[in-house]
């Protein structure tokens, strides 16, 4: 049980969580509280203070008896950068039932795991009558490393009392990661939305794993334990442990790739706290560098090699789903801004590549295209010449040709080469990761299928409502499961450094492959 529909529609995120909380505390006593999270190092990781993090957890759950730590194995292990992917990163990784001191071991060889460091336990509880999964209680842990060198592998293993990883029978649990560099070299990331469970999204975890990038992208809706994607609790179909499902059938990739998620519609979960995102902040453990911790948890940057990457949250700007619309009170506007004059201002920087959301540009017969983004953010993607931009919200791939100013400036046929620092930015749609897909109003366009056509017939979401609109920039559309490559070559100041975009269908197939070019600083 709910809000009542009509009452959630007149109520904000925050109104329809205070709610429910007065509802649900009468009925079942349940009272709502916060975790002590601690920033765990240790070793030769040099040991860190501890924080006070509003990871609500809607509790107090029922007493659950601890069980001989030696039958419990953790499952849906998951990395993240920090601040500084050279020399953070964070393991996340879950358990089914309460276990005893939590820990990760780390070194630089299978053979030597000596250096033990305590994780810190999440715990989220999803109370009686919320959703499909009522009364069900999730241990999420974490161990934040720093002081990591750059451009160095090194292996892991987590465990509690009873289960050490560095036991020879358990060696076969251990897992890697690698650093970034210190200096600019090629790298390769991935990137995808919409992804959910299914066999479509297992199908294109196992292609990415393939390509061996140094991190994945994904931009938002995660795993959709909640599948309205309202951002309201009249959902009934609301289930938690969705994201059991989803971070073990995630594992085989993300165990090793830093999994750096941004959040969409179907990741705001009413019940765990005001914005909706109390449930991923117990889930995930991503940079803490943005705007407002405590609204927008998947704000944030990082830079890897010659690029900066930024993480937003379309949700404060959506006209469309309006649930947090103007959450952040324009912080999220201003911070981006300063984030993009300090890359285009340091002479270690040449591309910044921008993903989110809702789409920009996108000429699905679902979605389509976000006023609010385009309101808000299109005209600082122009101004600071930002060299890609990633959407997920629409379920297929669609990219543009060249836009400034809401215009074609250059057409971008496959194969061709976009100068991101004279003429404007491409925008890609890659959200076909694994959910069932959408519609186009066009005939499918892609790599060795080429239908061009003069203009689509679209719309785009604004104040008032849908607004009808004819486009010019739908260069590529594919309407079939699929995920983004990219590869990232540095070259000397004054030369051209380039980022080849691929579209990959589930098949392998190639379905679009582009360059954008700029000269390096």
């Amino acid at each position: 049980m709910g809000v009542p529909e009509k009452l959630a529609e007149r109520m904000s995120m925050a109104e329809q969580h205070e709610y429910l909380r007065a509802r649900f505390s009468r009925r079942t006593m349940i009272r709502g509280g916060a975790v002590t999270l601690g920033a765990v190092t240790g070793g030769a990781f040099i040991p860190g203070g501890t924080a006070q993090a509003a990871v609500p957890t809607q509790r107090t759950a029922p007493a659950t008896e601890q069980v001989d730590g030696a039958y419990v194995a953790p499952f849906g292990r998951h990395l993240a950068w920090g601040n500084d992917p050279r020399t953070e990163i964070t393991v996340s990784w879950q358990v089914p039932v309460a276990v005893k001191d939590p820990f990760i071991r780390i070194g630089g060889h299978p053979c030597d795991l000596s250096r033990k460091i305590p994780a810190e336990v999440r715990t989220l509880y999803t109370p009686a009558g919320v959703g499909a999964s009522g009364d069900h209680t999730q241990y999420y842990i974490h161990a934040k490393l720093t002081h990591l060198r750059p451009g160095r592998t090194y292996y892991y293993g987590v465990g509690h009392q009873g289960f050490d990883p560095a036991e020879p029978h358990l060696l076969g649990t251990l897992g890697t990661f690698t650093t970034a560099p210190a200096h600019k070299a090629p790298f390769t990331f991935t990137a995808f939305g919409d992804q959910g469970v299914s066999y479509h999204a297992l199908a294109n975890d196992s292609l990415i794993l393939g390509q061996d990038p140094a991190f994945h992208l994904h931009a938002g809706d995660i795993a959709y334990g909640d599948p309205a994607g309202q951002g309201k609790t009249t959902d009934t179909g609301f289930d938690s442990r969705t994201w059991d499902q989803f971070l073990y059938q995630t594992e085989s990739v993300a165990k090793q790739v830093p999994w750096m998620v941004s959040y969409g519609n179907h990741d705001m979960e009413a019940w765990y706290s005001p914005n909706g995102y109390g449930g991923e902040e117990a889930r995930w453990s991503l940079p803490d560098n943005g705007p407002d911790a405590k609204n927008l948890p998947g704000v944030y940057s990082f830079v890897y090699g010659n690029t900066a990457i930024i993480s937003l949250d379309p949700n404060d700007v959506s006209f469309e789903i309006p649930a947090n619309l103007g959450i952040s009170g324009g912080t999220q506007t201003k911070w981006f801004e300063d984030q993009l004059k300090k890359f285009r201002a340091s002479d270690d920087i040449d591309f910044v590549i921008v993903f989110f959301h809702h789409c920009a540009y996108c000429t699905s017969t679902a979605h389509a295209s976000e006023g609010g983004v385009r309101q808000e953010w299109v005209p600082l993607f122009d101004k600071y010449q930002v060299d890609l931009v990633i959407n997920g919200h629409n379920h297929q791939y669609e990219r543009t040709d060249v836009i400034k100013g809401n215009q074609v400036v250059k057409k971008l046929p496959i194969g061709e080469t976009a100068y991101s620092d004279t003429e404007g930015v491409v925008y890609v749609t890659a959200g076909a990761a694994g959910r069932s897909l959408y519609a186009f109003t066009a005939p499918d366009s892609y790599e060795g299928h080429e239908h061009e056509v003069d203009s689509v017939a679209s719309f785009v979401n604004l104040k008032d409502g849908k607004q009808n609109e004819t486009v010019t920039w739908s260069r590529v559309r594919y309407l079939n499961y699929s995920f983004l490559r990219v590869d990232v070559t540095p070259a000397p100041k004054g030369r051209y450094t380039t980022l080849k975009v691929q579209g990959i269908a589930e098949t392998g197939d190639r379905i679009d492959h582009f360059t954008v070019a700029r000269k390096a600083k």
